[in-house]
């Protein structure tokens, strides 16, 4: 049996006991002693003094190890089976510290859990999915770990901060020990055929009809799910053009929404501007899209889940989505600064290119967002300047902003939307591989032009063209170049040939987290170098916002 460290367990009436009798106002009096009532009754104090005996006795060496784990496992037995599900108790940890010794003891936390989660009791507690967690990592059920971290974050438990932070650390762990059998792995020599890779196209009708169908269940569970089996019933249809949906009133889920304009149209749905409830200072973006398409919700859902806070900015929020038989409408965020894409074509009105202090800055900002997507099994899918918000820092920018390898605050400069073509890789076979085009002009990536298998980079490539995009004004071309071995290599002809000789030529096997934060912290090394670079950074931004507003 592994016995979990924990805090010792408290026993509240010794250290009452303890603190009354060094009391200073304790004095002797000739008065006649009253009979003082007992202290509340709290039966599982026996229990409380016999674990914490028995767990001293274990730390004391191997010699008494045996008989004390025994009494441990025979008082927490007892104690779950006389008060495991006692009212009284259902908020208090010392019992849920008493339930993990129990799983422990019986070697069935998926028992002791599953009974938890039946009677109800400690799904608010931090502790119970954490512990849980580790149990199964110990198991070696990785996949089953991730997701009991995802469980306990969706449900908001207690201390969410910190179940967050160790979902990260069990993510980066995980991280460490792909890369380490990764570098471990020798090629042997077999006379037995090399099993062929799993390809799919992730974007196919079928393929998505069947992640649909698998989900279903889990997007009932998430927040700000609403689902009905009719069609849209209000005044206005919601597929009538932009100019007949302006200012009008479309009511869903109780809620008044007065569309005030469009922001952009997509391949796949309309996206407009709207004040909620009569508040012109409260602005969403609803996306209509038909037929109805939940995909997308469940996209965001996954980055509230897997996403640490510091970094969640980056990815936009979505409140709600209404999914009728007809249409679905997606509740977002709305942020006024229109997009990346609209920065670089504002420089090009003026027949000039963007300062390169501008383009680190966002190129750093993309390296950092791809970094912690494909960290934790996701692929954005449709990476591309128009899907970037532009967002701007609430202070100036310091050189200390770039100094460390993770975000100090919430500051991001870019904001990633439109989840319609993510890819969620923990949906798929482990080592999977992907077919099929984007059908996004200038962004299908090397694999995608040639019919070959590609993971990662269809984000990093739309990174690269966006860096060109920005340094040059135009959309990038390649060219092949041969290497020694009769392979053949992908060079960008100008400018940042690290940047783009390294993701140009990425393979598909295994995360490509490590390069892509190596990458950035080229970058952010650059602009510490020379405090004029951030000083001019803060100027560009400052220019570029107030130009963008007035246009």
């Amino acid at each position: 049996m592994v016995l979990l460290e924990r805090t010792p367990l408290v026993v509240p009436e010794a250290a009452a006991a303890a603190a009354a009798a060094s009391s200073p106002l304790r004095r002797p009096s000739p008065r006649v002693l009253r009979e003082v009532p007992p202290p509340p009754l709290d039966p599982i104090l026996p229990y409380l003094r016999s674990i914490n005996k028995a767990m001293d006795e274990l730390r004391t060496g191997p010699k008494f190890e045996a008989a004390a784990l025994d009494r441990l496992k025979i008082c927490v037995m007892e104690c779950i089976d006389k008060y495991g599900d006692d009212y009284q108790y259902s908020t208090d940890p010392r019992l849920l510290k008493i339930w993990i010794l129990y799983a422990d003891a019986i070697g069935d936390f998926d028992k002791a859990y599953k009974q938890l989660e039946e009677k109800r009791m400690f799904l608010e507690h931090a502790l119970l999915y954490d512990a849980y967690a580790l149990f199964l990592f110990s198991k070696g059920k990785v996949l089953e770990a991730g997701k009991v971290y995802e469980v306990g974050i969706s449900r908001k438990a207690e201390p969410l901060d910190h179940l967050k932070k160790m979902h990260t650390i069990f993510l980066k762990h995980l991280e460490k020990i792909v890369e380490e059998a990764d570098a471990d792995a020798q090629p042997k020599p077999s006379k037995i055929q090399k099993k062929e890779p799993i390809l799919l196209d992730p974007w196919s009708e079928s393929t998505m009809n069947n992640l649909l169908e698998n989900i279903n269940v889990d997007l009932k569970k998430f927040a700000g799910y609403h689902k009905s089996n009719k069609v849209y019933h209000g005044k206005v249809p919601l597929t009538s053009p932009q100019n007949v949906l302006r200012n009008k009133v479309i009511e869903l889920g109780g809620r008044k929404y007065q569309i005030k304009g469009s922001p952009g149209t997509g391949a796949f749905a309309k996206v407009y501007k709207a004040s909620v409830d009569g508040n012109t200072e409260d602005l969403v973006a609803l996306k209509i899209q038909k037929p109805p398409f939940p995909w997308e919700f469940y996209m965001y859902r996954q980055l509230d889940t897997r996403v640490s806070d510091i970094e969640r900015p980056s990815f936009g929020y979505t409140h709600e989505v209404h999914v009728y038989a007809d249409v679905s409408v997606l509740v977002c965020d709305y942020l006024p600064y229109g997009t990346l894409l609209d920065v670089i074509n504002s420089h090009l009105v003026l027949e000039r290119h963007m300062d390169e202090v501008l383009c680190i800055y966002y190129t750093i900002e993309m390296l950092r967002m791809l970094e912690t997507l494909h960290s934790v099994g996701i692929i954005h899918g449709d990476f591309k300047p128009d899907n970037m918000l532009v967002c701007y820092p609430s202070g100036e920018i310091t050189d200390e902003t770039f100094k460390g390898e993770t975000r100090s605050e919430r500051n991001q400069g870019l904001c990633l939307v439109d989840w319609g073509r993510g890819i969620d890789l923990n949906l798929f076979p482990s080592g999977a591989e992907f077919y099929g085009d984007c059908r996004t002009s200038g962004f299908s990536c090397v694999e995608m032009q040639e019919q070959r298998a590609w993971t990662f980079q269809a984000d990093t490539y739309g990174l690269c063209v966006i860096a060109h995009m920005m340094l040059h004004g135009t959309q990038m071309s390649i060219q092949k170049t041969p290497r020694p071995d009769g392979s053949y290599m992908y060079w960008n002809v100008e400018l940042w040939k690290n940047l783009f000789s390294t993701l140009l030529n990425a393979t598909s096997n295994g995360s490509d987290a490590a390069v892509l934060r190596s990458l950035r912290m080229s970058f952010q090394e650059y602009l510490c170098s020379n405090r004029q670079l951030v000083g001019k950074l803060n100027q560009q931004l400052a220019k570029q916002k107030t130009s963008l507003c007035l246009s």
